[in-house]
């Protein structure tokens, strides 16, 4: 098995005595590169991803290594391993993402089109992270947003506040959800306007709602406008 050191840490007890590589923050491509060595070698290996392995995790990675290698890559069962053992079986187990599970607490804020952007610059430039913010609070999406806040980031967030109420009303709701499932998560709904008070981290992610998101009770939702097209209630 092979993962992030905290993530192998929350599923120890299934592991076993299975042999386990891992690395800390930031080694995603060791991580990768170990597992494929292991694979290519004949061994079978878990390549252990939070969330869902193809959204901001290790699935895009590990097929991006396997090209740049010309390792042919197949799903189990499938035949095609070529006489230079450079196939390599891969199955991508869905998982559930911090967007679904932490939409689920604060109730349904993704029930109409949704845009998920991450803050992170260390793959992306904050010139295309902008952008990509603008034209999202310009079409009215619900805006999910990953990696909010570092301790080496502590301004993209509020950044992002700024540009989002040039677009929108201040009384927006916004929901806070931090280690969503886990022991120590939290939840809480708050206002666009009052954002940049919300206590974020790594493990948080927001949720900004679009011009109809409304809060009822202690949740939030976004109509998808079947209440103007059908009689309801």
């Amino acid at each position: 098995m092979v993962g992030y050191g905290t993530y192998v840490d929350l599923i120890r007890p299934l592991i076993k005595d299975k042999e386990i590589i891992s690395t800390g923050m930031t080694r995603e491509v060791e991580r990768v590169t170990k597992a494929l060595d292991a694979a290519m070698a004949g061994k079978s290996v878990a390549l252990v991803s939070s969330g869902d392995p193809g959204i901001y995790a290790m699935a895009g990675l590990a097929f991006e290594i396997c090209a740049k290698r010309g390792v042919t890559v197949i799903p189990p069962g499938a035949k095609g391993a070529d006489s230079n053992n450079q196939t390599v079986f891969i199955e991508v187990v869905p998982g559930i993402p911090a967007l679904c599970a932490g939409a689920a607490l604060l109730g349904a804020p993704l029930t109409h089109d949704f845009a998920v952007i991450s803050l992170s610059d260390l793959m992306t430039p904050w010139e295309v992270i902008e952008k990509r913010i603008i034209a999202a609070a310009q079409a009215d999406f619900v805006i999910v947003i990953y990696n909010p806040k570092s301790r080496k980031r502590n301004w993209q967030l509020q950044k992002t506040q700024e540009i989002v109420l040039n677009h929108r009303d201040g009384h927006t709701p916004a929901g806070i959800v931090t280690a969503a499932m886990r022991p120590e998560q939290q939840v809480h709904i708050t206002t666009l306007s009052q954002l940049h008070l919300a206590d974020v981290n790594m493990q948080t992610t927001v949720f900004i709602g679009n011009s109809s998101t409304r809060i009822s009770g202690e949740f939030m939702f976004t109509p998808r406008g079947y209440g103007e097209k059908y009689m309801i209630g």
